[in-house]
Parts: C-alpha cells; sequence; structure tokens
C-alpha cells in the first residue's frame, strides 16, 4: 500500500505537537553513527511505532525512532533506523520517513549508510561522500500520484548532493585530519549481496560503492526541496574483490570501529553547514 499526500498529512499532524522545535537539519542515522547519540542531550524520543500508518522498521540494529536534539547548537531531528525496500514495503512507503523530516520544515538533510566498497583505492573503514548516485536499479518513489505539497511533478536531479554542502564537507575533512573518499553509490534492491560478476560490471563503470538504501532517500528528500549530503561508511569491499564471503556481521564490527570518528566528523559538519 503506497502512502499518498493525505495519509502522509494525517501522520504529521498525529506527531505535531510532540515536535519540540522546528528542526533544521535532518540526519539519517547508518550503521556506524550510534556513537553520536553519546556526545549529544535527546530532548525528545518519537518511536515509528506510536504514529499510526507509519512502516515498521525491521532491519537488524535499526531501532525505529524519532530523535530531537540540539548538536552544536543547531536543532536537529536524527533518524535512528531506516525504512528499505527489501523489508517489503513499496517504494513510497519506504520514504516516508524522510517525507515527514520535510513537512517538520528541516531545509538540510544528512544521509548515511554502510556500504559496500568498489572503487580502487578504497579500504575497509573508508568514509566515502557520495557525489551522485545511480537509482535505475530501484523503481522512482516518486511514481504515482505527485504530492503538490511538497514538489513538482518532475523534479530536476542534476545535483542531487549540495554542491555548496559537498566543498563545505571537504573542508570540515581536511580541519578533522580525515581522508574523506568521494564516489558515486549505487543504491541496489537486496537483500542479497551482489554476485561478483554484478560487481565487476558497476566496477567498470566507475561506481564507489553499493548498498540498499540511501538513493530513494535523497530523491524524495530533493523532490521537497530539500539540499542532501550523502555518505557511505565502506564496511566490506564488494563481492569478489577480496577473499572474504560477505556477511552482515561484518557491517555491525566495522561500524563499531569507524562510529567515533563518523560520529566526530558528522557532529563538526552540522556546525560548519550552520555556520
Amino acid at each position: 500500500m503506497s502512502v499518498g499526500g493525505k495519509k502522509l498529512e494525517a501522520m504529521y499532524e498525529s506527531i505535531k505537537k510532540e515536535i519540540p522545535y522546528k528542526p533544521e537539519i535532518g540526519i539519517v542515522l547508518g550503521s556506524g553513527l550510534g556513537d553520536i547519540l553519546n556526545s549529544i542531550k535527546v530532548d525528545k524520543i518519537i518511536p515509528y511505532t506510536s504514529i499510526d500508518g507509519f512502516p515498521k522498521s525491521t532491519a537488524p540494529d535499526h531501532k525505529g525512532q524519532y530523535l530531537f536534539a540540539y548538536i552544536n547548537d543547531v536543532p536537529c531531528v536524527l533518524m535512528q533506523g531506516r525504512v528499505h525496500y527489501y523489508e517489503g514495503y513499496d517504494i513510497q512507503t519506504v520514504v516516508v520517513p524522510q517525507r515527514l523530516m520535510a513537512l517538520m520544515g528541516i531545509k538540510k538533510a544528512i544521509l548515511t549508510n554502510a556500504a559496500g566498497g568498489m572503487a580502487s583505492g578504497f579500504s575497509v573503514g573508508d568514509i566515502m561522500m557520495i557525489t551522485d548516485h545511480i537509482s535505475s536499479f530501484i523503481p522512482s518513489p516518486l511514481r504515482g500520484e505527485n504530492i503538490d505539497e511538497l514538489g513538482v511533478r518532475f523534479p530536476d536531479m542534476t545535483h542531487v548532493y549540495s554542491k555548496e554542502l559537498c566543498s563545505i564537507a571537504r573542508s570540515v575533512a581536511a580541519k578533522c585530519k580525515l581522508d574523506l573518499k568521494e564516489g558515486i553509490y549505487v543504491q541496489l534492491s537486496g537483500p542479497q549481496f551482489e554476485t561478483p560478476a554484478e560487481i565487476n560490471f558497476y566496477k567498470s563503470l566507475g561506481w564507489g560503492a553499493c548498498g540498499m538504501s540511501t538513493v530513494v532517500e535523497a530523491i524524495a528528500l530533493r523532490h521537497a526541496n530539500v539540499e542532501v549530503l550523502g555518505f557511505s561508511l565502506i564496511t566490506n569491499m564488494a563481492a569478489g574483490l577480496s577473499s572474504a564471503l560477505l556477511d552482515g556481521t561484518d557491517v555491525v564490527e566495522v561500524a563499531s570501529k569507524r562510529g567515533s570518528v563518523f560520529s566526530s566528523y558528522i557532529m563538526s559538519l552540522v556546525g560548519a553547514i550552520k555556520g
């Protein structure tokens, strides 16, 4: 069942009074960003389960709740847990959490994920800034009747990831002495990992990393005129690029090791964006 404008508005109205302040930046906490919660004071938690009609997040390590907090004096809303296409939802339902953040009033969003690295020179533990994406392997979240309250029928996607915000991200990385990688990210349907043949094909086209989220979220947010930044934590090298078999536990292990670095960078980035 897809979620149209009326259902989305009803969800927003049901939690409107619980939102403590108008957030300026929305952050999706992918794997590796849990440590950020150790450094901020959360003012309000709204569980997804308390929102009638809201999709349930079933992926491991995804708690499923909105967190409201100030980060470097910037009012933010954080998503602790996202919804994936592989969980069985239609694509319009997958982006409900991000569209709700747009209705809350965010003007900028930082999307993060765990991903498989493909580009030459990438290593496990690297952080890649997403400079562009490939959405050809999944349906568009804008299919069906357009939600005019959010955006136009045919939104431009020339600069999905804000050039200005990417420039700020590079500057902050340099100040933090972070070796920030850059590349194109492709979202695939999952939940199975890719085959070596598929990865060789993607790699030959010059793509940097692959995963099972983020792209449709970025599309939905740009449709709503929200500026977007995206980052991938490289938690494994993609299939066939190392001798190891792929295992979901690798994601958690690498994320825990790099979480503090990743979180510190994102917090500094929020302050720089506001400044």
